[in-house]
């Protein structure tokens, strides 16, 4: 199966993130700009945290806060799960089912170079399937 690295290669590079200090509100409307559930929360090159619709939704709306007046450091996830560039696909998949998440930042020696989705995993995993449903069947015919 491919890599976490290979994964990243078939997609844009860019890595969509929000300073920890910016208000919540200014997170939300990037992520609906840049049609994306979640954004890195990124100190200068450091990432910080994660902050997704689903920390939006249980820690501003359900708690009845301003995501105005609210900064995005109070309502991100600070402990992100990451992937190396050399991981498979199996342990990404591994990794955001058990943990229940959606984004998992690529780290390269602290350095984050991408993003995975589960919807970038998924489709992984789906070509993989197929291409092994393909071989058995010329294997088969021959």
């Amino acid at each position: 199966m491919r890599t976490a690295s290979q994964l990243l290669a078939s997609k844009s590079a860019e890595i969509i993130s929000i300073g920890p200090d910016a208000p919540v509100f200014e997170a939300i409307r990037l992520m609906a700009e840049r049609g994306v559930g979640a954004l890195l929360v990124m100190d200068g090159p450091r990432l910080v945290g994660i902050l997704s619709e689903r920390d939006y939704a249980r820690k501003v709306v359900l708690q009845g806060r301003s995501s105005k007046d609210t900064p995005v450091r109070d309502i991100m996830t600070a402990e992100v799960k990451t992937v190396a560039p050399g991981d498979g696909i199996g342990h990404c998949m591994a990794l955001v089912t058990n943990s229940r998440i959606r984004h998992l930042p690529v780290v390269q020696q602290g350095e984050v170079v991408g993003v995975l989705s589960i919807g970038d995993l998924v489709k992984a995993v789906i070509e993989a399937q197929q291409q092994d449903i393909e071989q058995l069947q010329r294997y088969i015919a021959s």
